[in-house]
């Protein structure tokens, strides 16, 4: 029996010794409830996302996996990975069974598997500590870029937006959080199993990164003016309808009417003007038509001198419908037009409608039609970055905006038909994390909550609460000059995964 040895050429004492070296007893000796220690491990990442913003537990929560992955199988890595994501997405995306019970379970369970497969990639051994960060950022960029155009919701890097580490996505942008919290727990793992060695690299590693982080450009200052992001405020989980449009229209004019000082900029939500086709000759009091909407509009302009971003959502003669944001001069001229290019799966458009139809009727009954022009307004105040509702999520559409001129970034959105306020909250989160990766003020409106302002740092410098109405007001920055981020965007941190898995599966055959 002394001579036996294993498939990697490591005598079976040997591996015993590694084992029992790697889960220590105490705390940190998982190996015995692997599935258990998952699941708390998933908790705690899921605690430390927003609305709930734990963050160190992130890193508890990475340790944790760090641990009981060590060791394992192949099939067992991706098992115990899949359950840590299990009770890391369901609740952190519990607002989606409101939009589509159907497609909640699917997506949280994908998500999940994702991570599973993540992790059966890295090796089992000290490999994965070089590893297992570079699978998860390639598991982040996977589901931030497909299916439906990606799904970028309940990420890492959204734990850490009030966090020493926040600041550092402006060197290669959120990818480089996740990166971050994956080395920062796995030098927690191997601290507190006294393998020193590991833990040194691991801070070397985020202290590296975080000097290069403060030394990139941030942009400057060129401008200043002075904003109000308008919130009509209302209750939250309703559905639109022909009388409600005229309501929410009315909120929005009588909360704007009562700005009480000189603004430069005036942010409407999205979609709060959804008119129908038609006339205001046909009388019905309860509906709003076009030709009501836009003289009021463009009487706001001019009474407060001022460029109005107002959200339109407005149905086209062939059935299909237009989600845009218009910039009206203070002239009451229209300026520019912006129409929302990455549109909601499941909310503005239904990915094999056929299928899912028999599984839900609380479907949109007619897509949204995608714009496809870059993602500024041509106003009097100079180029203005503009990401509508959802669009915040993805880092590819603030800095397209940014890339093409945009001195300030605006996210008119509407999240009043969302059920809690989870995707509220992880929705300021990523207006936070696009503010520090691109040097930029975000302001952000909704009709019912968060309407935020944000600066350029992605600190929170004003935020509505649910249902209020209410005017935010700010004197921002119009900014110029690029972040490492906005020039470069994924492509930075895509090459140091592919690199840092090809170093430990070549350390892994050396070994072998």
């Amino acid at each position: 029996m002394a001579g036996l040895r294993s498939r990697n050429g490591c005598s079976a004492a040997r591996l015993g010794q590694v084992t029992r070296q790697t889960n220590r007893p105490g705390l940190w000796a998982l190996s015995e409830r692997p599935y258990l220690w998952a699941a708390i491990a998933g908790f705690c990442i899921c605690a430390a996302l927003p609305p709930w913003g734990w963050w160190p537990l992130a890193f508890v929560g990475v340790a944790i996996v760090d641990r009981v992955l060590a060791n394992q199988s192949t099939r067992r890595r991706f098992s115990i990975m899949t359950t840590a994501g299990v009770t890391w997405f369901f609740p952190s995306t519990l607002w989606m069974f409101d939009l589509t019970p159907a497609g909640y379970p699917i997506a949280a369970l994908f998500f999940a598997s994702l991570f599973g497969v993540a992790a059966a990639m890295s090796p089992a051994g000290r490999g994965r500590r070089l590893a297992l960060p570079a699978t998860f950022v390639l598991a982040e960029l996977i589901r931030w870029t497909w299916p439906f155009g990606g799904i970028p919701l309940a990420h890492l890097a959204l734990t850490q937006v009030n966090a020493p580490l926040a600041y550092t996505a402006r060197l290669f942008g959120p990818l480089l959080i996740v990166a971050l919290v994956m080395v920062g727990g796995q030098s927690l793992s191997a601290l507190v199993g006294r393998e020193w060695r590991d833990g040194l690299l691991g801070a070397i590693f985020i202290a590296g990164m975080a000097v290069l982080a403060g030394l990139a450009p941030i942009g400057k200052t060129v401008e200043t003016i002075d904003i109000a992001v308008v919130q009509g405020g209302g209750q939250q989980r309703t559905r639109a309808s022909v009388e409600g449009a005229q309501l929410v229209f009315e909120r929005h004019v009588a909360a704007t009417q009562t700005i009480d000082r000189s603004v430069d900029l005036i942010v409407w939500p999205e979609n709060v003007v959804n008119p129908q086709p038609g006339s205001a000759a046909g009388g019905v009091d309860a509906t709003l038509y076009e030709d009501e909407a836009r003289p009021v509009l463009e009487g706001l302009a001019k009474q407060f001198d001022a460029v109005v971003l107002p959200g339109w959502f407005t149905i086209r003669d062939d059935g299909g419908r237009d989600n845009f944001t218009e910039a009206i001069e203070p002239d009451g001229q229209v300026s520019d037009r912006y129409d929302k290019v990455r549109i909601v799966p499941f909310g503005e458009f239904v990915p094999l409608r056929s299928l899912i139809e028999r599984f839900s009727a609380d479907l949109p009954n007619a897509d949204v039609v995608a714009g496809t022009g870059p993602a500024v307004l041509d106003t009097s105040l100079g180029d203005i970055g503009i990401s509508i509702s959802w669009e915040i999520f993805f880092e590819s559409r603030a800095r397209d905006g940014i890339e093409n001129g945009g001195r300030v970034l605006v996210n008119p959105t509407n999240g009043a038909s969302y059920w809690l306020t989870i995707l509220q909250t992880q929705q300021v989160a990523s207006s936070q994390l696009r503010a520090i990766e691109n040097g930029r003020w975000v302001l952000q409106a909704a009709p019912t909550g968060f309407s935020a302002i944000i600066s350029p740092r992605g600190r929170v410098a004003e935020r509505t609460g649910i249902g209020e109405a209410k005017v935010i007001y700010a004197t921002i920055g119009l900014r110029e000059g690029n972040t490492v981020a906005t020039q470069w965007g994924f492509y930075p941190m895509l090459a140091m995964a592919i690199t840092a898995i090809a170093i430990a599966r070549r350390g892994t055959r050396t070994v072998n």
